[in-house]
């Protein structure tokens, strides 16, 4: 039986538009210049968490002093600027943009949850920052995902209760934030990393938002 589902939360990287590739490389280029332990096997390990725990992962146990932890994160997210300033309307993942608008159009309420403190500034520059009725980032909360408090605060602004609404995620900590915050869970993605969700979908372009409505 379908729930009375009234909002959907996208995550945004890997959901929306995807900057893995640019996170990748603002992390290498700060690994080669501190001689850090680094490759792109590792950095699958970095999705949907925050920069300092994305830091701390990288570290490995590694003690270094919190103001050192501070200006890495720092120099790290300065080269992902530089980077973001590539990116344009194109980004925009398969045809997502077009399910945005349909959604929007049936009367549902959009938001995004995102642990990226750059949330906003990405979505002014793929051009679709008006779709959304809230947009929540790392700035919004303390916790990080997987815990619940960037979701549940997320449907705090947009009004809903959490059982009104579908979360969007790539990453396995974010589907399980879903889902401790109450809300059904489509996840995005290998099973192996996404499989906890209640829905599946191995890429965007595969989301059918009306088997969504009927599935769950």
């Amino acid at each position: 039986m379908t729930k009375n589902i009234k909002g959907f939360i996208f995550d945004l990287d890997g959901v929306l538009t995807d900057t893995a590739e640019f996170h990748y490389r603002s992390w290498q280029k700060l690994a080669d210049e501190e001689n850090l332990n680094f490759n792109r096997q590792i950095n699958e390990q970095l999705r949907g968490v925050s920069r300092m725990q994305s830091l701390e992962i990288i570290l490995a146990g590694q003690e270094v002093p919190t103001a050192q932890k501070k200006e890495w994160t720092d120099r790290k997210n300065e080269y992902y600027q530089e980077y973001l300033a590539e990116l344009t309307k194109k980004n925009i993942l398969d045809d997502m943009e077009a399910k945005l608008h349909q959604l929007k159009k049936a009367g549902y309420k959009l938001a995004v949850g995102s642990s990226s403190r750059n949330a906003k500034k990405v979505l002014k520059n793929l051009q679709i920052s008006d779709l959304f009725d809230t947009i929540s980032d790392g700035n919004s909360v303390e916790r990080a995902k997987p815990a619940p408090d960037l979701f549940l605060h997320t449907a705090e602004v947009i009004g809903l209760e959490p059982a009104e609404c579908v979360v969007l995620e790539d990453a396995e900590s974010g589907v399980e934030a879903a889902l401790a915050a109450g809300m059904i869970a489509v996840g995005i993605g290998p099973a192996e990393r996404v499989g906890k969700a209640h829905l599946v979908y191995t890429s965007v372009s595969d989301i059918d938002f009306e088997e969504v409505l009927t599935k769950i």
